[in-house]
């Protein structure tokens, strides 16, 4: 649940952050409700998607050498390290090989991965991830710790909450590895231009938090994966 502004750690307690705090502190209700759901959501998903999920294992195994699960350092709430739960959808030890980013015709993913990526179907595992209080249906996608270094210091207000499996960022920049397919500097290009952007977005959703408006953008998701929209 949301911390005391005293309770929150030194470098989130700053008159950036602290507007979106007093938004999410008059919805303490709410974020109650938000974190019931989400566990009753994830407990409920896991068992029916139980069976998908080891097929989809075996299939990773199948295409590819490696380990199902890709397992990397991100952060959550408060400036939290945990490592986040996904289906492997690239060639073991990837990111070394790479950048943080994946881009458009990314040599580095699988036949598999390919179309797990592109129904988000990589992203199942992370309900254990949601159950365990890490993430939420609905945050932030949670960032690699070298990007949250480099935050702004109104960017630290999306750690108020726990990242997300998906957001009104997330839908609006769904083709994100198409944008950057082309560019030189990847990194870069993520941190001067695209975050921004998809900042923007998260911090506008800190502004109009309500479990109403969650449910609808976890609807809108499912909309833009099958290709249409809902506004």
């Amino acid at each position: 649940m949301l911390k005391s502004w005293e309770e929150l750690p030194a470098f989130m307690r700053t008159d950036d952050v602290r507007p979106y705090w007093d938004i999410l502190q008059k919805k303490k209700g709410q974020l109650v409700l938000k974190r019931a759901f989400d566990l009753t959501a994830a407990l409920a998903l896991t068992a029916m998607a139980a069976v998908p999920m080891a097929a989809i294992a075996v299939r990773i195994k199948q295409d590819s050498p490696g380990p199902v699960f890709y397992r990397q350092e991100r952060i959550t709430t408060y400036g939290k390290t945990f490592r986040i739960h996904k289906f492997r959808t690239m060639v073991t030890d990837a990111d070394k090989i790479g950048t943080v980013v994946t881009v458009g015709n990314d040599a580095r993913i699988t036949r598999v991965g390919e179309k797990l990526r592109r129904f988000r179907l990589d992203e199942l595992p992370q309900l254990f991830d949601v159950i365990h209080g890490d993430m939420s249906f609905v945050g932030t996608r949670p960032e690699v710790p070298k990007y949250v270094k480099q935050y702004r210091s109104e960017y630290n207000a999306t750690l108020l909450l726990p990242a997300g499996i998906t957001s009104e960022a997330s839908i609006r920049f769904k083709n994100e590895a198409e944008l950057l397919k082309d560019v030189e500097d990847v990194d870069e290009t993520y941190m001067e231009i695209v975050l921004p952007q998809k900042m923007r977005w998260n911090l506008k959703s800190i502004e109009r938090f309500s479990f109403s408006h969650e449910l609808r953008t976890m609807i809108r998701t499912v909309l833009a994966v099958c290709g249409k929209t809902y506004e």
